[in-house]
């Protein structure tokens, strides 16, 4: 069961979060606290109610329970990476590091162990849906910043990144901020309590393998030609470095 134990919450209505939670009592709670807090919501219980149910309209958040009939989430979120990007927050009873490290090495955005608070819960939907937001709302919007690192170019108001081939390369919400941490930081070794501190992913205790996954993931696309240094080094005992000169344009 979800605790509600107070904390209030807002939105401008125009988000839209899929929720995916087959034990009818629980979603509907969490449909409730959602809504209230100024949401839109959609629920359903499977892995095939909701590949019916994504074309229907627009998702801003994907609310995904791991323990699903059928198809588990996790089977579901590795089949959602590969044709959208849209941000998911994982959902499990079992508060456990390998569920954490597995759902982001999958791609998800966040994950949140049950039973959580009516406060923890909306204060992660807000975070992930504040970070997916930041891509310009217009055609009008200033000229891009973009910083360019060994080869590659960053572009933070459309929040794409593109490798020194041209090739655009999709980065889920924690990778994109991880990523403007080492771009902030470069040449300077970065410990995992730093690099919670700075970026805005909430990925669980900085003793456990959650921050180590997601800097592989990152590590893994920014993944330079055979023979080339990396561009995020691993410093043996102290932490993680990002090995390029950055420019801004």
């Amino acid at each position: 069961m979800i605790h509600e134990n107070g904390g209030n919450a807002g939105s401008d209505g125009s988000e839209h979060v899929l929720l995916v939670e087959d034990d009818d009592g629980l979603r509907l709670l969490v449909t409730r606290l959602l809504r209230e807090a100024g949401y839109r919501v959609t629920g359903c219980r499977s892995a095939i109610e909701f590949w019916r149910l994504l074309p229907a309209g627009g998702v801003d958040l994907v609310l995904l329970d791991v323990m699903l009939p059928g198809a588990s989430g996790l089977d579901l979120l590795r089949a959602l990476r590969a044709r959208s990007t849209v941000p998911v927050i994982m959902v499990s009873a079992r508060n456990e590091e390998a569920d954490r490290v597995l759902g982001l090495e999958l791609g998800a955005d966040d994950y949140v162990a049950k039973p959580f608070g009516r406060p923890e819960l909306l204060a992660r939907v807000r975070a992930v849906l504040r970070r997916a937001s930041m891509a310009p709302s217009s055609p009008s919007s200033p000229v891009s910043e973009v910083l360019s690192f060994s080869g590659w170019r960053l572009d933070m108001r459309s929040r794409s990144l593109v490798d020194p081939e041209g090739a655009a390369v999709d980065l889920s919400g924690a990778e994109y901020d991880l990523l403007l941490v080492f771009l902030e930081h470069p040449g300077r070794v970065l410990g995992r309590e730093m690099i919670l501190e700075l970026s805005r992913a909430r990925l669980g205790s900085p003793t456990d393998r959650s921050v180590d996954t997601l800097v592989s993931r990152l590590r893994r696309k920014l993944e330079p030609p055979e023979g080339l240094p990396p561009v995020i080094k691993t410093v043996r005992g102290a932490g993680y470095m990002l090995a390029s000169k950055v420019e801004r344009a």
